[in-house]
């Protein structure tokens, strides 16, 4: 039996959209399904609707995975400004904010109009609201039933993300057909996610709503951004980074006074001396959190009345003070997935299973995880584009 199509991309987010659309455009014939009711739901959310699409700092490593290298081919064939040039093309305006993050000026409906856009120059054939059935594998034809249709084509592409935002429809999909065509899976855990404190720790939440510029640590790995104090723990840029790196049972040390030189606080008992602690704290950092980390550290008075020797260990606190979280919001509220489908099975080249010919995965759904900022849509377009090249 012939084909009926070149190949069949499932999920019609960041990723399978660029597959499908540059596989197209090279002549191939595709089908792209999607079982929500619109592409690209994730990206109409992200960067609070303007879609952070790609950051000017891209390198592998600043990627997670069981294989630091994987990423490495991908990125450095399409590369960010291969995506500035084709947003640029589409007439977009943008504009770079923090860290090297890229976010459109208006809407992040634009990107997903401009990878529809690039669908429709590829002819590709796009079915949105259908859940895929079944999924059969003979005699060198992948074939997908969904919405009582039966297709059959040489090449399929697992694009369907990780389980983060259910609420968006996100589902495990990817794990259960890389597992039934004999691909292992790295054990999927919710990244860019708040993290829950609880125990004595309760007693930060009453600064709730507060936020700080501080250093967020976790083993090797340290963040310089924004803090923020929720009514369940800690969330904020920093945090979101670091609990991509955090394990069950880690604390994460928050260093409160990135901006202060040693001896800074000996330095302001001999320029403050009548001041207290907490006054001087609230130079740095927003009243409400200055007053409780001061009644923490219970240096009560004048700092001119205190001995120097309990200035080191206030400052130690400082730049160190330990948080022990006792989990993350889940799945729920991470921005993207950690783990996925183990690159080992993969080429690093053009996203294909090693021991399946005409079977890809890319995205969300393969074991490479981004910083926040704009990676994890930059590693969306790079490996769409490599397996999209592939085909």
């Amino acid at each position: 039996m012939s084909a009926d199509y070149d190949a069949i991309v499932l999920g019609a987010g960041a990723a399978g959209l660029m597959c499908a659309a540059i596989a197209g455009q090279r002549g191939k014939r595709v089908l792209l399904i999607d079982h929500a009711p619109e592409p690209g739901r994730k990206i109409l959310i992200s960067g609070g609707g303007r879609c952070n699409f790609t950051n000017v700092h891209t390198a592998p490593d600043r990627y997670l995975s069981q294989n630091p290298h994987f990423a490495r081919s991908a990125l450095s064939r399409y590369t960010p400004q291969d995506f500035i040039a084709l947003v640029d093309r589409h007439g977009i305006a943008w504009h770079e904010k923090t860290l090297g993050q890229l976010f459109c000026d208006a809407s992040a409906r634009q990107i997903v109009a401009l990878l529809l856009a690039e669908c429709e120059a590829g002819n590709v054939e796009l079915t949105c609201g259908n859940a895929v059935s079944a999924v059969t594998h003979s005699d060198g034809m992948f074939r997908v039933t969904f919405a009582a249709r039966e297709v059959s084509a040489p090449a399929l592409v697992i694009a369907t993300g990780g389980p983060s935002i259910p609420k968006l429809g996100a589902t495990g999909f990817a794990y259960d057909l890389a597992r039934q065509f004999g691909l292992k899976v790295v054990q999927p855990r919710p990244a860019l996610v708040p993290l829950v404190l609880s125990g004595e720790e309760i007693l930060f939440r009453e600064l709730s709503g507060v936020s700080a510029e501080v250093i967020a640590s976790c083993g090797k790995s340290a963040f310089r951004e924004a803090a923020l104090f929720t009514h369940r723990g800690l969330s904020g840029p920093a945090i979101l980074q670091i609990s991509s790196y955090w394990q069950r049972g880690q604390a994460v040390e928050i260093n409160f006074t990135p901006a202060c030189t040693a001896d800074w606080l000996r330095t302001a008992k001999r320029e403050q001396p009548r001041a207290g602690l907490k006054r001087v704290l609230g130079a740095y950092l927003p009243e409400r959190l200055a007053e409780v980390l001061a009644a923490r550290l219970e240096l009560v008075g004048e700092l001119g009345n205190l001995p120097d020797r309990v200035f080191a260990a206030a400052e130690a606190q400082l730049s160190a003070w330990p948080f022990h979280p006792t989990g993350s919001e889940g799945f729920a509220k991470a921005e993207v997935t950690a783990g996925g489908i183990d690159t080992a099975g993969l080429s690093s080249k053009t996203m294909e299973a090693r021991q399946v010919p005409g079977l890809y995965a890319i995205g969300e759904a393969v074991d490479v995880t981004g910083w926040l900022g704009g990676y994890n849509f930059q590693w969306a377009w790079a490996s769409g584009w490599a397996a999209g090249q592939a085909i």
